[in-house]
């Protein structure tokens, strides 16, 4: 039985830049006041500042707004996940992770890796490391994390023993 609901990621619009700060401020506030961060100010001036109707997507649950991702490209080469906030009353039905799972096949069709950061003692690493990710670099507040593209199916190292003996 599927329990997931319906959903869309839609380019996001400039109307939608209040919804995600309102959003991140639910999602983020609890653990950034574990880590003594909560600033509401800073929390949202940060959002404005990395909302971008050209790389955010709003996510929509039966037509809904319910939660965003933004995808840019990395410094570094691949791309940068930011902004990825699922409304709390959504959150531990696997949402979060079908949404995940279809922007990861996204940069693996490209061969792009894909880099982010999350919070110190937050659930968002566990999720995503179950997805691949690796910490690359970490500090009292920040952990940095990226996932290498998935090899496409067939050209793993494992290839020739899934594809049988040679005829």
């Amino acid at each position: 039985m599927n329990s997931l609901p319906a959903w869309t990621l839609e380019p996001a619009g400039p109307a939608d830049l209040e919804p995600v700060v309102e959003l991140k401020a639910q999602v983020m506030r609890a653990d950034l006041e574990r880590l003594g961060r909560w600033d509401p100010d800073r929390s949202r001036e940060r959002v404005r500042k990395s909302f971008s109707t050209r790389y955010t997507s709003v996510l929509l649950v039966e037509g809904a707004f319910a939660g965003c991702a933004t995808i840019r490209p990395d410094e570094q080469g691949g791309r940068h996940l930011e902004l990825f906030y699922l409304a709390p009353h959504l959150q531990g039905r696997g949402l979060g992770t079908a949404v995940l799972r279809h922007l990861l096949a996204d940069a693996d069709a490209a061969g792009e890796p894909m880099r982010l950061v999350v919070l110190q003692g937050g659930a968002a690493r566990r999720l995503y490391e179950r997805h691949g990710f690796t910490v690359v670099h970490e500090d009292p507040i920040d952990v940095f994390m990226l996932r290498e593209p998935a090899p496409p199916a067939g050209t793993g190292p494992d290839a020739d023993v899934l594809a049988g003996p040679a005829a």
